[in-house]
């Protein structure tokens, strides 16, 4: 159901920001080189100044932000955005380095370093990608550091477009659990229809993330609502839903507006995920990967996933079937094959069979390193999966 502006909603309703202990900001590329005119620094400078000080209330922020190719195209001295798929290859590669200077000066100045992230989709469509990413994403948000994450358009084969990098936040939403995605744009927030052209269009304050009609008037006969993509946007938050996250669009304009959506304030649109986090990660487990191997556990472990909801360690499995790769799905059946449960496992067959049965203090001294405690996170997991 959506909620317009001026409803009771909008009026009494907190920004779920403010209960957000992870967050994702995605900056659109207007923003960051006030429409293309190149790097806009003092913006870059006001969104770094808003998350120090979201780092100070204890929130972990991730920063998605467009603007390479833009950058790109000034540096190079073009009078205008090229169609040729190397010539856009160039310019992001000449303006990723503009991009990153820029945040890490930026950042400096509140004593809080940066790291830069370049990503394809296919990175976090690849298990063992998307294992290691998610690794180094949350190391270094414990470590204090704000990881700026673009796509990595000098590489990718696929068309590259405008408004792609909403895509981009809603999956790294999903990678680290972000509570919140929120996206920056030139424009306050969704309307039922494009204001510029109608002046019946109302604002949409609120409303649930995948709701059918959102994409309906976005995509409906004489709607304009998908111009400057309004459209990515609500199929980003849709996607976000998927791992609970919810996802705010407003204006990158509004005066701090990080820092009073963090206090509260509602601002934007606010397109909530109805799903809790845990549901909606054993949907996505469940019903997208296919098992790769299984591994048998004895009674104990069988005993600890159904009834203890914990982590799958190496000491309780007795038998390695198939093979596997490191971030593959892979079953966990007891000692007359029953499944009880499915999840990334985060070793591949060969060293699942070499470590199993062991204590996890003794992997690495078997492996000659440990990525991680568990052979399979309760996080990651789907316990008596329904066969």
């Amino acid at each position: 159901m959506l909620s317009f502006y001026g409803s009771s909603m909008s009026d009494t309703a907190q920004s779920v920001v403010a209960d957000s202990h992870r967050l994702v900001v995605k900056v659109g590329s207007s923003l960051v080189t006030n429409q293309g005119k190149g790097i806009d620094r003092a913006a870059v400078a006001h969104w770094s100044a808003q998350i120090a000080q979201l780092h100070r209330q204890g929130k972990q922020v991730v920063l998605v932000s467009s603007g390479a190719i833009a950058e790109g195209i000034v540096r190079l001295g073009w009078p205008r955005r090229p169609t040729a798929m190397h010539e856009l290859q160039a310019a992001a590669a000449v303006g990723q380095m503009g991009l990153v200077q820029a945040y890490e000066v930026a950042f400096a100045e509140h004593g809080i370093r940066t790291a830069q992230i370049l990503l394809t989709h296919e990175d976090l469509a690849d298990r063992t990608r998307y294992l290691n990413a998610r690794s180094t994403l949350y190391t270094l948000l414990n470590l204090g550091v704000v990881p700026i994450v673009n796509e990595n358009d000098t590489v990718i084969t696929d068309e590259i477009r405008l408004g792609d990098n909403d895509t981009l936040g809603a999956l790294v939403t999903n990678l680290i659990e972000a509570e919140s995605l929120i996206i920056l744009t030139d424009q306050a927030g969704l309307y039922s229809a494009d204001p510029r052209n109608n002046p019946l269009a109302r604002f949409i304050s609120h409303a649930q993330a995948g709701d059918p009609e959102l994409e309906q008037m976005a995509g409906g006969a004489g709607s304009n609502v998908g111009t400057g993509g309004m459209i990515t946007k609500i199929l980003a938050a849709k996607r976000a839903a998927n791992s609970g996250g919810h996802t705010v669009i407003a204006s990158g304009h509004e005066p701090n507006v990080l820092v009073r959506l963090a206090a509260g304030e509602c601002i934007g649109t606010e397109l909530r995920a109805e799903l809790p986090i845990q549901s909606a990660r054993q949907r996505w487990l469940s019903s997208h990967l296919r098992v790769r191997g299984k591994v048998r556990l004895d009674a104990g472990a069988v005993k600890a996933l159904t009834d203890g909801h914990k982590s799958l360690l190496a000491i309780g499995v007795t038998e390695v079937l198939g093979d596997f790769n490191r971030g593959d799905v892979v079953a966990c059946i007891d000692a007359d094959g029953k499944e009880h449960g499915r999840g990334l496992i985060n070793y591949s067959s060969a060293d699942t069979r070499r470590i199993m049965g062991e204590p996890s203090h003794r992997i690495a001294d078997i492996l000659g390193s440990m990525s991680d405690p568990e052979l399979i996170h309760r996080d990651n997991m789907v316990v008596n999966y329904p066969l």
